[in-house]
């Protein structure tokens, strides 16, 4: 049976339940200066785990919004999305403890997320399990966000580990798209409260 070395984790829906803080706050700032919304049901279908500027793009590329409004929304989008962590976003003790038993069994532990830099660090030390990771790749340090797999392939790379030694931790459709056909385990949680040291126990070997 072969070991697990590497342990590689989405942020929003995996480590945090952040997603909706990431749709109102874009929901927010699309309203504010273009005067329009995106569905929950459009979200899920075509948006959920895409970076902003990839959603940005798309409503340009449908008319939803102009494409030179596309910077003053990303960055009011930005200033929600920090608000809101700096409210909600708390020390996550189960995530510690799922930390702490991956890191008692030498196992490397990354986040790969479509989130920037400074959203992704900042959800990590708010819930207190920055300092457990290896590296943290955002799509800030890809050229490729998911469902793109380079992500992945860049963590496995960086961590010196096979497909074969490695689990990774996904919830939404471009993730586990991302994740899939690389020959790691892959793992389908359906929010951050399913990551837990009895989910580590059932799927670690």
């Amino acid at each position: 049976m072969l070991k697990t070395q590497l342990a590689l984790f989405d942020l929003d829906g995996v480590l945090v339940n952040a997603c909706d803080w990431h749709y109102e706050a874009l929901n927010r700032a699309l309203r504010e200066i273009s005067n329009t919304e995106i569905g929950r049901k459009e979200h899920e279908g075509l948006y959920n785990g895409l970076p902003t500027r990839v959603k940005l793009a798309a409503l340009a590329d449908f008319g939803r919004i102009k494409a030179e409004d596309m910077d003053a929304i990303s960055d009011l989008k930005q200033k929600y999305t920090t608000e809101v962590i700096n409210e909600k976003c708390k020390m996550d003790v189960e995530k510690v403890r799922v930390m702490s038993w991956l890191r008692d069994r030498n196992i490397t532990i990354m986040c790969v997320t479509n989130s920037i830099r400074k959203t992704a660090l900042q959800m990590l030390r708010n819930s207190c399990v920055k300092d457990f990771m290896f590296k943290v790749i955002s799509n800030e340090d890809i050229t490729n966000s998911k469902p793109n797999h380079e992500g992945y392939v860049a963590a496995m790379v960086m961590a010196q580990t096979l497909p074969e030694n490695t689990v990774i931790f996904e919830d939404s459709p471009k993730g586990i798209e991302a994740a899939s056909g690389l020959g790691a385990k892959v793992v389908k949680v359906k929010d951050a409260d399913d990551v837990t040291v009895d989910l580590m126990i059932e799927v670690i070997k």
